[in-house]
């Protein structure tokens, strides 16, 4: 009995100071920069849609930051410009953000002649992936700046599921 006893003890011994399991390293923070939206021809629809980026919740996001600066100002502090996905990887870098929600708001189509008929808008919403420099980008044409601040939540909400 006293043998058995011992074997069980040494082997218990033995089987503790074995190789020990590496602890998993933690997950890296996933962080998502919003850039406030901007627009000289549509300041309310500017506005409102930056109060919507700076609240839209977004799957996978362990921080958030909602930047002081839109995105135009950030490419021009990293010369580069361009619509494209190297500039956004390099603004996603200078901010050490691993997303980076933007929208774009632009006028669509001629000006109208009539100062009492108002003037579309494209609104263009962006979850941009900046690891693997992938956009996800969705866009809609409004016919007026009411129309759209009344709709860009929706805009928002399908940009970033």
């Amino acid at each position: 009995m006293k043998t058995q006893l011992g074997l069980i003890c040494i082997g218990a011994m033995a089987a503790a100071c074995g190789p020990k399991a590496k602890p998993e390293a933690p997950r890296p923070q996933i962080k998502l920069s919003v850039l406030p939206a901007e627009s000289d021809a549509f300041p309310k629809a500017a506005e409102a849609m930056t109060d919507l980026l700076a609240k839209a919740t977004v799957a996978g996001i362990d921080k958030r930051e909602v930047s002081s600066v839109s995105l135009e100002v950030v490419q021009l502090s990293i010369e580069c410009v361009e619509p494209s996905v190297s500039c956004y990887e390099a603004v996603g870098k200078s901010l050490s953000a691993n997303r980076l929600l933007f929208a774009q708001i632009s006028p669509e189509g001629a000006k109208p002649r009539s100062k009492k008929k108002p003037r579309p808008l494209k609104v263009v919403v962006t979850l941009f992936d900046v690891d693997a420099g992938a956009p996800h980008t969705v866009e809609k044409v409004y016919e007026s700046e009411k129309a759209a601040t009344a709709g860009i939540a929706d805009l928002v909400a399908e940009a970033t599921r």
